[in-house]
């Protein structure tokens, strides 16, 4: 279990905002692959960035919002509870269709510093196997709560 200062890495500036958790989800992915072979470049997590920025994926959040995160994340995921960090801020997006862009991210950042270590494979192969397996997040509002009350009810 992960420390409670540690829970949630990212503090999200509007909490209902999607667009911002995929922003971080984004960033979360070329960190762990730059993080994967123990040095982290500058053209790596320059990388990070201009894949966001040509994709026009998250232009609401600034280049030093995105290079803040890139720091603060890199620096987690040399934490041992690594993996629930990762999964943690993928799962809040998980229903959005971002896998295609976390595996492209995660590649180009390997081979930013043109030299992909066999540990940044493991990490785009971890990458990939959680967005096929991760659980989907589930929709919470008035009339998903009211059905789920009505179905306790009835039992």
């Amino acid at each position: 279990m992960s420390d409670a200062n540690h829970s949630n890495p990212i503090e999200i500036t509007e909490p209902s905002s999607l667009n911002e958790q995929a922003a971080v989800a984004l960033v979360i992915a070329g960190a762990l692959v730059a993080v994967a072979d123990r040095r982290v470049s500058p053209v790596e997590r320059d990388e990070v960035v201009r894949f966001i920025r040509d994709r026009k994926l998250a232009p609401h959040v600034t280049d030093d919002r995105l290079f803040a995160i890139f720091d603060e994340l890199a620096e987690r995921l040399e934490e041992p509870d690594f993996a629930n960090v990762v999964i943690d801020t993928l799962r809040p997006v998980s229903d959005l269709p971002l896998s295609t862009h976390l595996m492209d991210l995660s590649e180009r950042v390997a081979a930013a510093d043109e030299d992909v270590h066999p540990h940044e494979v493991q990490a785009i192969k971890l990458l990939r196997l959680l967005t096929l397996v991760l659980p989907r997040a589930k929709q919470v509002g008035p009339n998903v709560a009211r059905a789920e009350q009505r179905a306790a009810f009835a039992e």
